[in-house]
């Protein structure tokens, strides 16, 4: 139902509860509609990044990490709603394959790197090995160590020939992914997204966040930090998400009159406590 609908029952219903109930309606689809408003003047600037980053032969590397339900792939989603899909990627890689596991354990991610005028999001990355591999016993000890020592020198790199290079983890309370996996569980057109993995998430909810915390304090660093997010509401970590890759890159053109601070509040980069 439309605001100006919910308004004309505002203006002949009588009862003060239903009145109660139209109101907040009413104001709910006023959100709803804000939203979508700054959505799509967001995106069109990110139309102005895109042909910039194509035309100056630049390399945007995006990471999108977090829990599981966190809402890595719909904030993607946002991301290039109105991008041409010729100039940009998404990158989810399944498990790696046998012959994948004896390579170099950067490798297969290194073939998805952005070429020269292109942008590419990955939906999860190699820090698959600073939480998902040792919470569940997918990698050894020793190579865990060896990742996390070498992937600020390794990022480093990545940066110095070029690649600009941004790091967000989405970040949710155990209580947002429980009901997000139960939505998941009872959802005909979203079940697929819930795996066996997934489902344990909850009990191992302090191991995961031992090891979130330990790849924060090793992996953030001034060149390449992390950018949290708080994802509870996924509207505004979306808003957010896209203001902060649009004010850390010169584009021209950009919209004067659009309000490009993000909310401290729900957005900040990782700190190491003194």
């Amino acid at each position: 139902m439309k605001t100006s609908e919910i308004s004309y029952l505002l203006n002949i219903v009588k009862d003060e509860k239903a009145k109660s109930i139209l109101s907040a309606a009413i104001e709910k689809e006023e959100k709803k509609e804000s939203y979508k408003m700054l959505l799509k003047r967001l995106q069109i600037e990110l139309l102005k990044l895109q042909n910039w980053v194509h035309e100056n032969d630049k390399r945007v590397l995006i990471l999108f990490e977090g829990r599981d339900g966190a809402g890595k792939g719909s904030t993607i989603k946002r991301f290039i709603e109105h991008m041409n899909p010729r100039k940009f990627r998404i990158v989810a890689l399944p498990k790696p394959t046998p012959l994948e596991q004896k390579q170099f354990y950067y490798q297969r991610y290194f073939k998805e790197l952005p070429n020269a005028g292109e942008i590419v999001f990955f939906d999860r990355s190699w820090y698959n090995r600073a939480i998902v591999e040792p919470t569940f016993g997918f990698c050894t000890k020793a190579q865990y160590e060896q990742f996390m020592q070498i992937t600020p020198e390794v990022e480093k790199a990545l940066i110095d020939d070029g690649i600009i290079l941004i790091k967000f983890w989405l970040s949710i309370s155990k209580e947002t992914q429980a009901k997000r996996f139960y939505e998941r569980q009872n959802n005909p057109l979203k079940y697929w997204k819930l795996s066996p993995i997934d489902l344990k998430a909850q009990e191992l909810w302090k191991v995961i966040g031992d090891f979130k915390t330990k790849m924060f304090e090793q992996t953030s660093t001034e060149h390449a930090p992390w950018v949290i997010v708080d994802s509870n509401s996924q509207k505004r970590a979306r808003i957010n998400a896209i203001k902060y890759v649009l004010s850390q890159l010169p584009y021209e053109d950009k919209d004067e009159a659009l309000d490009f601070c993000v909310d401290a509040k729900e957005l900040h980069l990782y700190k190491k406590e003194s």
